[in-house]
């Protein structure tokens, strides 16, 4: 819950200043810049100090490519995050030296969190080699999960020169009785 506090805290200072910005102002504060307001308060603030730069440093990360993604127009803006709603944090790094994870039996597993120590977890499916961050995240119903992130290997091309499309989605979806599609088109 500590790492969830301290992301949430650090996700609410940047969107926080993101709010005071105004059209015609000195742009708000960037990624770096707010990574280095981060070690100052991490200087000035034991409790800050305490919890983990690297959650806290995701927290920053993660606001950074949520705003990226606002500008471009395929997200909405940044909102506060609140106690018991959104809890939640990310920890990266090569696993093996920032984080670990080990199965404990069939169905169980650990991983291991910066300043938290081990944590079980249910072992749903195994961990693929390569990855580099993970999710923990809390719901409403007080469940905890976590989710590993990894970069999947790119599918091949057929290697007969054929076109090969990707479905991202239907923008309108139809579906009737085939006697009034018929009757509607005909």
């Amino acid at each position: 819950m500590r790492h969830c506090a301290d992301a949430r805290y650090v996700w609410n200072l940047a969107v926080e200043q993101e709010s005071w910005w105004r059209e015609g102002h000195r742009s708000a504060p960037g990624y770096l810049e707010q990574s280095r307001q981060l070690t100052a308060a991490r200087a000035d603030n034991p409790w800050l100090r305490e919890g983990s730069q690297v959650v806290q440093q995701q927290a920053l990360r993660d606001h950074y490519w949520a705003m990226k993604a606002f500008f471009k127009g395929t997200h909405g803006r940044p909102s506060w995050r609140k106690a018991g709603r959104d809890e939640g944090f990310r920890v990266v790094g090569q696993r093996g030296k920032a984080w670990d994870a080990r199965r404990l039996n069939r169905h169980w597993g650990e991983a291991w969190v910066p300043k938290a120590g081990w944590i079980r977890f249910r072992w749903s499916r195994p961990v693929p080699d390569g990855v580099k961050s993970y999710r923990i995240t809390r719901d409403r119903a007080g469940r905890w999960h976590i989710a590993f992130a990894v970069i999947p290997a790119p599918i091949p091309a057929p290697g007969n020169r054929a076109v090969v499309g990707i479905d991202r989605g239907v923008a309108v979806a139809a579906a009737c009785p085939r006697e009034r599609c018929c009757t509607a088109l005909g």
